[in-house]
């Protein structure tokens, strides 16, 4: 397989998976691939029907189906090595997200370190960003940010700096070379590249807390660290185009919001990440790729202008949340260039049929403003039921094509 080939080359390739799965629920008068559909819905063209496309699992909903017995032990293995995708089998067609990437910000990671673990089982440890956390043996939560190592200009100049440099250590270019040439013809889901994080990546080297302290205490160095890693994702968009690789989207990461809205001053954010966006999509409309979406959790309503005025035209995904996230009124106030991948409250998953038929059903007045395509808003969590998956897929079929 090209992508087998592709995965024993290394060397900063992301996400190469391309999932094969045969489904059956596959419309017999389906005269489009999923590319095609994709391409066409998000450029308001017409489509034969609607994709039916998800964001992934939590890995602890596959230890709950394994243990309810719905999954015998190796297909469960299969699952969590990444071998099949549970959900396509279910019904879905593919999960939306990048094939093709280079390597994060910090070339090499800093080396796990573990600095002190007290006898209730917290462990205190650098990370491979530098960030000093803490966790508890056992837990799946999110680990407490306690410190940093970048905590100033020098630790800046003589630990971070020379790790996101650009450069061909970085880049694979007999992989993009050979995805050009063999996925770009042939896939039959969307062709999507990884481009980076433009803010997501540096909350993730200081962490929330001295992020914010950093913007007031030195704007030079914040300006500089932010200017640093939108080079890098230029230079490493540019490598991979060079070779040949033509995107139907690039997708980017932030993950800087949370429910009451961002973690970042929106001025701010407009003033100093603003233009690193637009480089890289100014660079990739350049050779012919026109959406770009980006993931980012939590409330976005503020930064939604910030993202369309510099080229990120497609939200990903629309949490529904506490906050009834929608595509409704983004689409009201910034019309058609504004796109949408997400927006299916996951919660409905854990309830009943008729809970799903009513989340369907309110997907209707979504889809037909065009330039969206309905996921769940969010990795499906452990108390999922397996029965409900299949028969989302079964309705939203029902409902609109296939």
């Amino acid at each position: 397989m090209l992508y087998s080939a592709i995965e024993k080359l290394g060397m900063g390739v992301y996400n190469i998976w391309s999932k094969t799965v045969d489904n059956d629920y596959m419309a017999e008068d389906a005269t489009m691939t999923d590319r095609e559909r994709v391409k066409a819905i998000l450029h308001y063209q017409d489509y034969d029907r609607m994709p039916l496309v998800h964001f992934g699992i939590w890995a602890e909903l596959l230890d709950v189906w394994y243990s309810q017995g719905k999954m015998t032990r190796e297909y469960y293995e299969e699952c969590r090595s990444g071998r099949r995708d549970v959900l396509c089998d279910l019904g879905f067609d593919f999960e939306w997200g990048a094939q093709i990437g280079v390597a994060g910000a910090l070339v090499p990671g800093f080396e796990y370190r573990e600095l002190e673990r007290d006898d209730e089982g917290n462990v205190t440890y650098i990370n491979g960003n530098g960030l000093i956390e803490q966790r508890r043996d056992g837990a799946v939560s999110i680990p407490k940010t306690v410190g940093t190592l970048l905590d100033g200009r020098e630790a800046w100049e003589n630990l971070y700096k020379p790790k996101m440099t650009p450069g061909e250590h970085r880049y694979n270019r007999p992989a993009y070379r050979a995805f050009a040439e063999g996925y770009n013809k042939t896939a039959e889901r969307p062709v999507g590249i990884f481009v980076g994080s433009y803010y997501g990546w540096i909350r993730d080297m200081l962490g929330v807390e001295e992020l914010a302290y950093l913007q007031a205490d030195d704007e030079e160095l914040y300006a500089e660290i932010i200017t640093t890693l939108g080079e890098l994702n230029y230079q490493n968009t540019k490598a991979m185009l060079e070779e040949g690789i033509r995107p139907d989207f690039a997708h980017m990461w932030e993950d800087i919001c949370f429910k009451n809205g961002p973690l970042v001053n929106p001025e701010v954010f407009a003033k100093y990440v603003g233009p690193q966006y637009k480089r890289v999509t100014d660079l990739l409309r350049e050779y012919g790729c026109d959406i770009v979406s980006l993931d980012c959790d939590g409330n976005i309503d503020k930064l939604v202008p910030i993202w369309i005025e510099n080229g990120v035209n497609t939200m990903f995904p629309i949490e529904v949340g506490t906050w009834n996230a929608s595509i409704e009124p983004w689409r009201e106030m910034y019309g058609r260039e504004l796109r949408g991948v997400g927006g299916v409250n996951k919660l409905v998953f854990a309830q009943d049929y008729a809970a799903i038929d009513r989340e369907i059903e309110r997907q209707r007045r979504l889809v037909e403003l065009g330039g969206y395509i309905p996921c769940p808003d969010h990795r499906l969590p452990p108390e999922t039921k397996w029965e409900n998956v299949q028969y989302y897929c079964e309705q939203f079929r029902k409902v609109f094509g296939g």
